[in-house]
């Protein structure tokens, strides 16, 4: 029992990560086995101007490690910029969820057949299998892509490293370039994304709320610890 009690206390802060996951995907599931929705169609004239290439399904699906990457390390090596990049990565999402639950939209984007015949135009088949063409609007393969070189930035160890900055780098833009060439995405999926990101971005790491309520929360307890000693021994 003690040293079960031990192992949540150091690793407690799994708790809303592991809560998080278990409603985002819960509602993204609902929303995307929803019938009979009237569709708004995202479309720009510039996603007409892009071509299809097939390559980049392979930075596309490696975002799911580069995602859990991040989160992975940060929840075992510094807490306070792991509660900063989840609550980035949380804000963003749960926008998604809600512009997807009111504001149904579709994109027309995708090839009706594929171009060529390779192993990598079968896993874009296989995406557009297991993914839909509806709720894409904002981009979470954007958005989480800023979120993971931000986090990266801003950690005091891997933001020292030119080379895990760079990499970091070249690994986002290549997600997000992979968003459009895919035809996974339009444009102003990709432009809100940003948009969405800045102002996050601002909140979470300029403002730094996350500190600015541990703070609060630190001092209330602290009030409240004198305020019972001292009750406690008038």
């Amino acid at each position: 029992m003690k040293k079960l009690k031990q192992f949540y206390l150091k690793y407690h802060h799994a708790v809303p990560l592991i809560i998080y996951g278990i409603v985002y995907m819960s509602w993204f599931h609902h929303l995307e086995n929803m019938t009979g929705r009237k569709y708004t169609i995202i479309h720009m004239a510039i996603d007409d101007r892009i071509p299809f290439c097939e390559f980049f399904i392979v930075p596309y699906f490696l975002w799911f490690a580069y995602i859990a990457w991040i989160v992975l390390y940060l929840f075992f090596k510094n807490k306070n910029d792991y509660y900063k990049s989840c609550t980035f990565l949380f804000t963003g999402m749960t926008v998604f969820l809600l512009v997807s639950t009111f504001f149904p939209n579709i994109q027309h984007l995708r090839p009706v057949t594929m171009p060529r015949d390779n192993i990598f135009t079968d896993l874009v088949s296989f995406l557009y299998r297991i993914d839909t063409s509806t709720n894409l609007w904002p981009s979470i393969h954007v958005y989480n892509s800023l979120g993971v070189y931000f986090a990266v930035m801003h950690n005091d160890r891997l933001g020292s490293s030119r080379k895990i900055k760079t990499c970091s780098f070249i690994m986002s833009m290549l997600i997000i370039l992979s968003t459009v060439f895919l035809k996974q995405h339009s444009m102003f999926d990709v432009l809100t994304a940003f948009i969405m990101a800045a102002i996050v971005y601002t909140i979470v790491y300029r403002f730094d709320v996350i500190m600015s309520f541990k703070h609060i929360w630190v001092t209330n307890r602290q009030k409240k610890s004198r305020n019972y000693v001292n009750v406690k021994y008038r």
